[in-house]
């Protein structure tokens, strides 16, 4: 191959045609000053659709907020209604093991002493589902009562506690989370005389 086949041909570089520099456009004044103002109302419409749009975005964030603090609760007392019929399961359990004193269970038989376990054991378990479901006993012995978790059933007149004191439970109490399911119903200290 010679050298001059091995090279390929190159057209010729064309240039560009010469463009003349534009010249800068002027604007009479008036139609500065509209062009101006137009600016400055297009500036100040989207600085308002700034805040609004600034303003949705925390609205929306707020409600997501509240949404999830409605959903927790929900989910926390859903079972409220449930949990107040089935502490009667509870109640009848504590009765059931209050009338089999231990003085009675050293004469009882075999198998009474076995029902008296499986009772004892069956309320721990009932007991253990309602922690695991927020739901906690009130048994306010020897504290001071209050209306929001307590029930006065009777006022006990005594100088051994000071008025106000809860000095007996009739009812134990239960609530869930932070919302009261069933005040415990008690006897309070009032000043003897």
């Amino acid at each position: 191959m010679t050298q001059d086949a091995s090279k390929e041909t190159m057209p010729e570089e064309t240039s560009a045609p010469e463009v003349p520099e534009a010249e800068p456009v002027t604007f009479p004044e008036a139609e500065t000053d509209l062009i101006e103002a137009e600016i400055a109302g297009l500036r100040e419409e989207a600085g308002k659709l700034k805040d609004q749009l600034l303003r949705t975005f925390a609205d929306m964030d707020n409600l997501r907020k509240r949404m999830e603090r409605e959903k927790a609760e929900a989910t926390l007392y859903a079972a409220s209604n449930f949990a107040r019929d089935i502490l009667s399961v509870s109640d009848n359990m504590d009765r059931a093991l209050a009338t089999a004193e231990a003085d009675h269970l050293k004469e009882a038989t075999e198998p009474v002493k076995n029902l008296v376990a499986g009772v004892e054991m069956t309320r721990r378990e009932l007991l253990n589902v309602f922690e695991r479901h927020g739901i906690k006993r009130v048994d306010p012995m020897g504290e001071k009562f209050d209306p929001h978790y307590h029930q006065a059933v009777f006022e006990v007149p005594t100088d051994d506690q000071p008025p106000g004191t809860v000095v007996q439970v009739m009812q134990a109490g239960f609530k869930i989370g932070e919302r009261v399911l069933r005040p415990a119903m008690v006897g309070v200290a009032k000043a003897a005389g």
